[in-house]
């Protein structure tokens, strides 16, 4: 697959085009759509061969660290997030793990927007601790983060389009500040639609970190995860790659330290990797992303206007909408929308989704189905009371995951409801 073109830059491809053709080889007998490797492990010729490939990782060797199937969905969210490469894992936290041990080590510090998912708050309050790795969380504004920083802070992290509450990471400021103070900026882009509303990268980060559970895989029957990275990063105030003088991970891997040091972590080592019939599942969801986020993100937005209209419905939160304090922000970094995710509030939480007929209950989001749950019991459930409200979340908030249903149907399902 390698002889194909797999950069939209490099063939002038728009996002859709790209979505259904990277990684995807022409010829006599070549497949159509991709191919399943199941496969453990892979041969080599000689000695020389293996030896090789286990001290470079650049081929097939064992499909803990890569298999053709995963490596072909690889290159496809590459190409659309705009990145230099890829690792896809397990899950979304397994990759928001591995971005995040990417960048730190015992003694490191975190710097984190604090209106994020329940998930990722869990991990730098929880784990990253266990490990000798602090965080600090703050308001999703450039003068918290930049209040926040210290000696040893190596990353900042926030959410491109956060969930619930619809706040907009200030892409420009937030990789001035990380980058000033010798840190790297990792962008959550899993509401930003593997790159279809935004590519951060394009903005200043450095990884983009997403869950492939959500859009990429767009049905409910698959979970998924990928870290991307840029083609440069300023590594060289970074201990984990610079200890170690002429060995350390800088010198002997370069431009390619940081992605190189992710599929170290989160295949090799921790062993989070991606099955073939998953990547295969997400891979083909990819290539109708755009149109069904598109018709997501034009729905979104009428409901939530005609939700502003209806009695016994509170706050309404969405950045598509003029009075939200992101509005601006989503204008300047998002395309194609505002997502597909919007939250409002109604006096019983429990009454309103016993009535619903057409909605489901489910906490996940990206589904072709709307999808709707009550964060403040599931999904943020467990997260400090304060973190919730900080995170957008209160006791009579309603989550939406708005799906590609007649938005007819959906208006008359939440009247109802209501």
């Amino acid at each position: 697959m390698s002889d194909f073109p797999t950069d939209p830059t490099d063939t002038d491809w728009s996002y859709q085009t790209a979505a259904v053709h990277t990684s995807i080889p022409r010829g006599l007998g070549q497949t159509v759509g991709l191919p399943i490797h199941a496969a453990a492990a892979f041969q080599f010729d000689t000695l020389a061969q293996a030896q090789d490939e286990f001290q470079n990782n650049t081929g097939l060797s064992y499909a803990r660290l890569q298999n053709p199937t995963v490596r072909a969905l690889e290159d496809r969210i590459t190409a659309l997030e705009g990145g230099a490469s890829t690792v896809a894992l397990a899950s979304g936290q397994a990759a928001t793990l591995t971005a995040l041990l990417s960048a730190c080590r015992a003694g490191d510090h975190v710097v984190s927007a604090s209106s994020l998912f329940g998930g990722t708050t869990g991990m730098l309050n929880n784990i990253l601790p266990l490990m000798g790795i602090s965080a600090t969380l703050v308001d999703n504004t450039p003068d918290a983060v930049r209040a926040a920083m210290q000696d040893n802070t190596r990353l900042v992290w926030a959410e491109m389009i956060s969930n619930p509450a619809g706040d907009i990471a200030d892409l420009d400021p937030f990789a001035g500040i990380a980058h000033e103070h010798g840190a790297l900026l990792a962008i959550d882009n899993t509401c930003g639609g593997v790159g279809y509303l935004c590519r951060p990268l394009e903005y200043g980060a450095d990884i983009v970190s997403q869950s492939l559970t959500k859009w990429a895989g767009g049905h409910g029957s698959v979970m998924g995860g990928s870290v991307t990275v840029g083609a440069r990063q300023d590594l060289s105030r970074n201990p984990s790659y610079t200890d170690g003088g002429e060995n350390s991970v800088l010198k002997v891997r370069g431009d390619a330290a940081l992605a190189w040091r992710q599929r170290w972590l989160g295949a090799s080592q921790l062993g989070m990797t991606l099955a073939p019939h998953s990547a295969f599942l997400i891979a083909q969801g990819l290539e109708t992303l755009a149109l069904r986020l598109s018709r997501e993100c034009e729905s979104a937005l009428e409901l939530a206007r005609w939700l502003q209209t209806q009695p016994g419905v509170g706050k309404v939160s969405y950045p598509g909408l003029e009075g939200h304090p992101f509005h601006d922000q989503a204008g300047r970094y998002l395309r194609h929308g505002s997502g597909a995710v919007l939250a409002f509030e109604v006096p019983d939480p429990a009454a309103f989704l016993s009535r619903l007929r057409v909605l489901r209950i489910a906490p996940n989001l990206g589904d072709v189905r709307t999808l709707v749950v009550h964060p403040w019991t599931t999904t943020h459930g467990r997260v400090p009371e304060a973190a919730r409200l900080a995170a957008g979340v209160t006791p009579q908030t309603i989550r939406m995951s708005v799906g590609v249903e007649d938005v007819k149907d959906l208006k008359a399902d939440i009247a109802g409801a209501l």
